[in-house]
């Protein structure tokens, strides 16, 4: 008897139409049934939002036209897509989600802002086993070839092992030649963040806006990070959980004695 393919459900925060989640969805035509609900444009740094008071739409679309999978575009966020993808337009729980390439890196303090990752933590939410997958080159023209063999193991790793209730994984593939990529490294997330500021300016109507600007600052010098690993020539894989307990401060809360 034949086993059944898997089915594999794809999103991303980038848009239904760029170049990362169309370079995934080839990597994925001869490993399952690949299902995509997509934004219908650009969502990055949405984070976990959701829509609560607008309508949503999702359209059946037809990008690739010699691609068999099947695809809609959502009006929505990237987690709106998973939510509506297991809730409404799925044949069934898929085995599966990936969501990116993702232009641009979700290493250390990123994952959180992300988009791409949310839409993978909600999939986790959800019971199904997930991926985002991120390439550190920001530009419509990014190279994805040289990170497709590794996407691919991976792929097939987590289908074939599953993951751990609770864990998603997130994957961060730097921007180098295939030649210089080193392998890939299992990483905790580096401790760094966004020392940020706003452009003030003006508008041709005299109004004041402000342009979010900022620099990267990564503080932790240790060799097990995703920033080491990226920065080294190795693509990097964090397990991320959804849990956000402080679990190793409980004790110290309860020497509070708050309740006396």
């Amino acid at each position: 008897m034949l086993q059944e393919k898997p089915l594999i459900l794809v999103t991303n925060d980038d848009g239904i139409t760029a170049p990362g989640i169309r370079a995934l969805i080839s990597i994925l035509t001869d490993i399952g049934d690949i299902f995509v609900v997509a934004p219908d444009s650009p969502q990055s740094g949405m984070g976990h939002a959701i829509t609560i008071n607008n309508t949503l739409f999702c359209n059946p679309v037809v990008i690739d036209k010699d691609g068999s999978q099947t695809e809609y575009s959502c009006s929505g966020t990237p987690v709106d897509c998973v939510k509506i993808a297991t809730r409404q337009l799925l044949p069934r729980k898929p085995d599966l989600c990936v969501s990116g390439i993702n232009h641009g890196s979700n290493s250390a303090i990123n994952v959180i802002y992300s988009g791409t990752m949310s839409a993978a933590v909600e999939a986790g939410i959800e019971g199904i086993p997930a991926i985002g997958f991120s390439l550190c080159d920001y530009s419509l023209q990014a190279d994805f070839e040289p990170a497709r063999k590794y996407v691919k193991k991976i792929i097939k790793n987590v289908l074939t092992h599953g993951l751990q209730k609770g864990v998603v994984l997130n994957v961060n593939i730097p921007k180098i030649p295939e030649n210089e990529i080193k392998g890939m490294k299992i990483c905790r997330q580096a401790h760094a963040h966004w020392e940020e500021d706003f452009d003030k300016r003006i508008n041709p109507m005299g109004k004041e806006y402000y342009w979010l600007s900022g620099r990267f600052i990564n503080e932790d010098k240790g060799e097990d990070t995703d920033e080491w690993a990226l920065a080294n020539g190795y693509i990097s894989i964090v397990p991320t959980q959804f849990d956000l307990t402080a679990h190793h401060y409980i004790q110290e809360l309860n020497n509070w004695a708050l309740n006396d």
